[in-house]
């Protein structure tokens, strides 16, 4: 379930030509569960119509203090300011163009859109949209500068081509994007702000000439999820991941891009004394090649040897660098004596938590969207969890590190 789910927004939509995606922004809305009210400038009446938003929001659309026209409601009924600003759990105003962010700034109040931002009580997004120039005028700059200074949150403009037909910022966040920082502002957690959260995930490959290579059938869906969710929670998360076509999980999300269980080892050792929260979810290749070829090997003969030698185990050497301040949380991909495994490798590798995975579970392991983990404690407690989204069952260990986290 997303966190927008039973939210009430107030979508503020302002005089562009991006007003179109508005429309988009209230499907994604409605669809994951929020309720929207959008409130018009007069300006913005001219690039989308109130019917359309007011069809897709099942609301009535507001544009003007009072109700003029003839209308079920009577003439002259006063849409108050007061009373939408303080419906709202959150207040979006996108698109929000160069006009209405001077007024905003310097209290300028000659629309229900100003009068109901005066009023509000709750965070207030603003997700500008207008030409690169005017973007980049000094103006528009301590214009936005100062609406952040009074506790707004800035939705960045994207670059791109633009309706001038320049190529530059100043496009509107697309709406996927914005509902992604409104998802990671309702999803943050005082616990988890300015800790250092170091996750690993996906395969490893293991050369063995140019053209071939050792690897597993990692997807990294599970680590890009748990990532995912420590940034929604508020956490600098630096995500150290092997091959994958995953896009980047948050775009606040620093990624490690690597490729051999070496690379991975020296990009993860680098930042693990920084670390607070270290997460060691990719599926590391346990042996490599003793000597890749600097050239493509022929086929030759009918059997072919390789010589393989142990790679660098990552848990167990940063388990032995870990501080008590440090949680450390590994996996454990097992296809019998799950249990005793799992655990064995928690003791030996200085693990707080394992997350054990059995590829005998339908649903679990490599390639799927869901999964159903155990996960056992450096107290060999267990804790057991139904099949779920990878999604949710990054949530639940999320949970579990911030009990541990509020513990340290």
């Amino acid at each position: 379930m997303s966190t927008l789910s039973g939210k009430k927004i107030l979508l503020g939509v302002t005089g562009s030509i991006a007003a179109y995606k508005s429309a988009l922004l209230i499907r994604l809305l409605v669809k994951l569960g929020a309720e929207v009210q959008v409130v018009m400038t007069p300006a913005a009446r001219d690039f989308i119509t109130p019917l359309t938003l007011a069809t897709l929001s099942k609301r009535p659309v507001y544009s003007n203090f009072f109700n003029t026209g003839s209308s079920s409601q009577g003439d002259g009924q006063w849409n108050n300011h007061v009373e939408l600003a303080l419906w709202a759990d959150l207040i979006v105003i996108a698109p929000a163009s160069a006009h209405t962010l001077a007024k905003l700034a310097h209290g300028f109040c000659d629309d229900l859109l100003s009068a109901v931002y005066l009023s509000a009580k709750c965070p207030v997004f603003l997700a500008p949209a207008m030409d690169l120039d005017m973007y980049r005028h000094p103006t528009t700059l301590e214009n936005l500068r100062r609406l952040e200074s009074f506790g707004n949150q800035l939705i960045q403009a994207e670059h791109g081509e633009l309706a001038s037909g320049l190529v530059g910022e100043g496009r509107l966040a697309e709406p996927e994007h914005i509902i992604q920082d409104l998802e990671r502002h309702l999803s943050q957690r005082p616990l988890f702000r300015h800790k250092r959260v170091l996750i690993t995930a996906g395969p490893t490959q293991e050369a063995i000439d140019p053209v071939r290579f050792i690897s597993n059938h990692s997807s990294g869906k599970m680590g890009y999820a748990i990532a995912r969710a420590f940034a929604h929670a508020g956490a600098e998360v630096t995500l150290v991941s092997g091959p994958t076509v995953l896009p980047l999980p948050d775009p606040t999300v620093r990624r490690v891009s690597v490729r051999s269980a070496q690379e991975m080892y020296e990009a993860t050792a680098k930042e693990f004394s920084r670390a607070h929260v270290v997460i060691l979810a990719a599926a590391v290749a346990d042996y490599t090649p003793l000597r890749p070829a600097n050239q493509k090997i022929k086929k030759k003969e009918t059997a072919f040897a390789l010589e393989m030698t142990r790679t660098v185990d990552i848990a167990a050497t940063l388990g032995h660098q870990k501080r008590p301040d440090q949680i450390t949380v590994g996996f454990a991909l097992e296809t019998n004596d799950e249990l005793a495994n799992a655990t064995a490798k928690l003791q030996a590798k200085n693990f707080d938590f394992i997350v054990l995975n059995s590829l005998r579970d339908q649903g679990a392991g490599f390639g799927h969207d869901t999964n159903k983990i155990t996960v056992i404690d450096k107290e060999e407690r267990v804790y057991e969890f139904d099949l779920k989204s990878k999604d949710k069952v990054a949530e639940d260990l999320l949970n579990l590190v911030q009990e541990q986290l509020s513990m340290v």
